[in-house]
């Protein structure tokens, strides 16, 4: 049972001031009735509202739990841009005070299980609502709700793919440079990849080592899955009579990126923890992001359906954004989406419960006309 949604007080209480919090902060800052930033010492929060150029439009407080939870009252929205193993104590402190939650970070199955308990309070729980995992999301409830629309109640066979990435605008001879915790990028690629592939579910242990080659616009790139797909069918939403052939998310690196890499796959297969650890700080400091460099981010997402007639349907969503010297593309479009997530909470058009971004296709309107608005624009290829 779903209590009465607690109205949001339009206050907002953003913690963390790494890489992901970037322009978008202004955009809260407009649509709340109250913006603070929490940083882990007030200087770093003040030196990110400088950075951003929100200097006297939110406040400053070091983080501090028992200072949170004294500053946040019933209706409030929490931001978490900390770490994801600290999201599920943030949770908890919202559901002492009766506030809402929102992230761009996926949805941890300790987060999943609290937000039952968020549910029956009237409160929302955000989730998935940056990037990737994020405008994906918005993308893909899109095509499957325009195939549904076009296609009936008819059975066919779908093919799905959304692949998202962030490089380097100008190709290094490694075809990457570090911007976010360098051992987390090692850890991510040997994390197992489920999905399906030719009806069957399969399962890589190194998803790197299945990484292919696509071609987007004339450009060459490679591509491979990540994490877990599966539980997304059900996320998305997709029809009961929906045979599915295909159904991988992952990411995309730039072409020569599996050939660059080579040594470094070898050494996180045969390496220590330890060994892996070193590895990540020297090749962070080969190939560290800095001010002269930009990036760019690439995404597509594609649906395909064929019916027993040899009908077929077909839709696609990219987007190719490049930093540039006021921002870089990665933490614009993180915070930017969140910043359109968060306006739906606002106003009051997420009901209570946990959300991964939306799959209500007035608010799917609302957040993508917001990115739109804010210059986050996505090619649509949709019949």
């Amino acid at each position: 049972m779903t209590s009465t949604l607690i109205q949001p007080t339009g206050r907002v209480h953003w913690l963390g001031t790494g890489l992901s919090t970037g322009s978008g902060l202004a955009l809260v800052c407009a649509t709340a009735t109250g913006t603070t930033v929490w940083g882990r010492t007030r200087e770093r929060a003040q030196a990110c509202l400088e950075r951003l150029g929100l200097s006297g439009q939110a406040d400053a407080r070091g983080l501090g739990w028992e200072a949170l939870a004294e500053a946040v009252r019933p209706g409030d929205l929490v931001v978490s841009m900390l770490p994801a193993a600290e999201h599920p104590a943030v949770l908890r402190l919202c559901l002492r005070q009766s506030a809402h939650f929102a992230s761009s970070s996926y949805v941890s199955a300790e987060v999943a299980e609290l937000a039952a308990d968020a549910r029956r309070a009237g409160l929302v729980v955000l989730t998935d609502a940056g990037l990737d995992p994020g405008i994906d999301h918005l993308l893909a409830h899109r095509l499957v709700q325009a195939a549904e629309k076009a296609l009936g109640d008819t059975p066919a066979t779908v093919s799905f793919t959304s692949y998202c990435g962030s490089f380097p605008a100008v190709p290094n001879d490694f075809r990457y440079r570090f911007s976010w915790a360098p051992r987390g990028v090692l850890t991510a690629l040997g994390t197992p990849a489920r999905f399906v592939e030719g009806g069957r579910e399969r399962t890589v242990d190194r998803p790197y080592r299945a990484a292919e080659k696509i071609t987007l616009g004339g450009e060459p790139f490679e591509v491979y899955a990540n994490r877990d797909s599966i539980p997304y069918i059900t996320t998305y939403q997709f029809p009961k009579f929906w045979e599915v052939d295909t159904f991988v998310r992952g990411t995309v690196r730039l072409d020569g990126w599996t050939d660059a890499w080579q040594p470094v796959f070898t050494q996180l297969e045969n390496g220590t923890a330890d060994e892996i650890t070193a590895l990540a700080a020297r090749l962070a400091e080969q190939y560290p992001a800095t001010s002269e460099d930009h990036d760019r981010v690439v995404m597509f997402v594609r649906l395909e359906a064929v019916t027993g007639d040899g009908a077929r349907w077909a839709g696609e969503y990219t987007m190719d954004v490049q930093g540039d010297a006021t921002e870089n593309a990665t933490p614009r479009l993180v915070s930017v989406a969140l910043a359109g997530g968060l306006a739906e909470l606002l106003a009051g058009r997420l009901s209570a419960g946990l959300h991964q971004a939306t799959s209500d296709p007035d608010s799917i309107d609302s957040w993508l006309d917001f990115l739109s608005a804010n210059g986050v624009v996505c090619q649509e290829y949709v019949p």
